[in-house]
């Protein structure tokens, strides 16, 4: 059922501006999405089976110091038919866990979908994103692509709430974005869900559970790019006051569908 999502509006008005996200919204359609009805074809995925990384479709992204933690391969594990990427604690350090398909799978638009359960607690935060290899070398998205944050779940602007974004141009404060467009569905915090985009070349098209949430024509990379999966750590570590250790963004599959 599509509930209403106004008072949680009014109660976080005020954060979402000086967060510079946009005010959290329901559905924009009841229609389930369903990839295959839309000529769409499985061509890629990970069910994660085993008891370890399948190094011919990921590898572990970004070793070493990031923002107040350090991305670790201890901090990533695979196992009952799950990824799970954790943040977790190392002494005095905050072990932080991501993966990607950099050099081994780089598609170029289609429909990419993950169903995973969030993290409990806030401060660090779960994230599925595209990201371009071209990204620092100027900013026309047609030729050096885009980030396409899918989702991810801060939890600080509410248990019900997924946020996604795009950003393209080089990192810094003249970096082009979309701002944080927030989806508020019930019960999102809890259990499995599946977060979805649809890729054209034309427009972005964001998803959960299969409902539409928003369509974006900005900042549309026409370029290859790769998917990442992460848990994320802040900048400032009053962010950090309510988190729970060890926490843990589990992946239950990623499927990626093109055009027949």
């Amino acid at each position: 059922m599509i509930r209403s999502f106004i008072p949680l509006f009014l109660f976080t008005c005020f954060l979402n501006t000086a967060l510079a996200q946009r005010p959290a919204q329901g559905p924009i359609s009841r229609s389930i999405f369903n990839p295959s009805r839309h000529g769409y074809k499985m061509v890629w995925e990970d069910e994660f089976l085993g008891n370890e990384l399948d190094g011919s479709k990921w590898a572990v992204r970004g070793v070493g110091p990031r923002a107040l933690g350090y991305v670790s391969a201890e901090a990533i594990k695979v196992e009952d038919g799950l990824l799970k990427l954790y943040a977790l604690k190392k002494g005095d350090s905050i072990l932080i866990s991501a993966v990607g398909t950099q050099g081994l799978y780089m598609p170029q638009y289609g429909y990419f979908e993950c169903r995973a359960q969030l993290q409990r607690s806030p401060g660090v935060w779960g994230a599925f994103w595209l990201q371009s290899p071209k990204l620092s070398e100027g900013d026309d998205p047609h030729i050096h692509g885009a980030e396409v944050d899918i989702m991810e779940f801060f939890k600080k602007l509410g248990t019900d709430i997924v946020s996604h974004n795009v950003h393209w141009g080089p990192y810094g404060s003249s970096q082009h974005t979309t701002h944080g467009m927030q989806s508020y569905l019930e019960g999102v915090s809890q259990g499995f869900h599946t977060f979805g985009l649809e890729w054209t070349p034309e427009k972005y098209v964001f998803y959960i559970d299969g409902l539409k949430f928003y369509e974006v024509r900005e900042g549309v990379s026409r370029i290859q790019e790769y998917m990442i999966l992460s848990m994320e750590i802040p900048h400032d570590a009053q962010d950090l006051e309510k988190t729970t250790y060890p926490d843990v963004f589990i992946v239950d599959r990623v499927r990626v569908y093109q055009k027949r």
